[in-house]
């Protein structure tokens, strides 16, 4: 008796069909990489929730954003540091060739910090911010004040030709982000000093001027202290941070003050 043919088995239409993750499975992904300390991950995916659903992120979905962002950022600074460190000193000992690597390495470094800085910006100008309304721009300007600490780092790590550019794109976008804090956030609001508190640097770091540093942080500080009402105020995170914030404003003062008197 003949045997019946085998039947083949077509396995490309047994497998299942791609479909596009939900907006769910995308966040859940951007989660998990943030977990596991994957932030160029994390921006893939908020990215493609952005992209895909043409919406306005949720408040965890922007948190994670700003996290990975800052994540990035810091760590491509701290390299930089590092390297520029071990440049300096091996100068003086090292083989020119070993120097031309190292050089090189801080290059590739620098190249990578500027197209981060670079991406966060235009999402921020093209994306987030034209369509941020209510607390969702209070969130915004959060990273607005972000926005001009990735041009200061720009200016600080820029080749001569260009630091300038960087440095005024920092304060205009410290200036927008700064008016903005002065009429929406209470003077002991964290965001608030915290914008002080980088803009103040900006201006130590960047432009050179103790004198606006200093006018800037005590400003900022005094405005924070005068609205303290300890007896009726909750000691929650936010006051925390505050506190830490002022802290940082007065070691700065101090620091900076001396400076001048150093120098007159």
């Amino acid at each position: 008796m003949p045997e019946a043919p085998i039947q083949q088995t077509n396995f490309t239409q047994m497998a299942p069909m791609k479909t596009k993750p939900t907006r769910a499975e995308s966040f859940f992904i951007a989660d998990l990489a943030g977990e596991a300390e994957r932030y160029e991950d994390v921006v893939t995916q908020i990215k493609g929730i952005i992209r895909q659903f043409d919406a306005h992120l949720t408040v965890e979905e922007r948190n994670l954003l700003s996290i990975a962002y800052k994540n990035i950022t810091n760590t491509l600074r701290n390299s930089w540091r590092i390297i520029d460190n071990l440049e300096k000193s091996q100068t003086a000992r090292s083989s020119p060739r070993h120097l031309s690597l190292t050089r090189q390495q801080r290059n590739r470094i620098e190249s990578e910090l500027t197209n981060v800085c670079k991406d966060i910006v235009l999402l921020l100008d093209k994306q987030l911010l034209p369509r941020a309304k209510g607390e969702e721009f209070v969130f915004y300007s959060k990273i607005l004040i972000r926005k001009g600490d990735y041009y200061r780092y720009l200016a600080e790590f820029a080749q001569k030709r260009d630091r300038e550019k960087y440095a005024d794109f920092s304060l205009n976008a410290y200036k927008l982000a700064y008016k903005h804090a002065l009429s929406a956030l209470d003077p002991i609001h964290p965001t608030r000093l915290g914008l002080a508190l980088n803009f103040s640097v900006f201006y130590h770091d960047v432009r050179k001027s103790p004198e606006r540093a200093c006018h800037l942080a005590k400003s900022a500080f005094d405005d924070a202290v005068m609205s303290l009402d300890f007896p009726n105020s909750t000691f929650d995170q936010s006051l925390r941070d505050s506190l830490m914030i002022l802290q940082l404003l007065r070691d700065d003062l101090v620091l900076w003050s001396a400076e001048m008197q150093e120098t007159t």
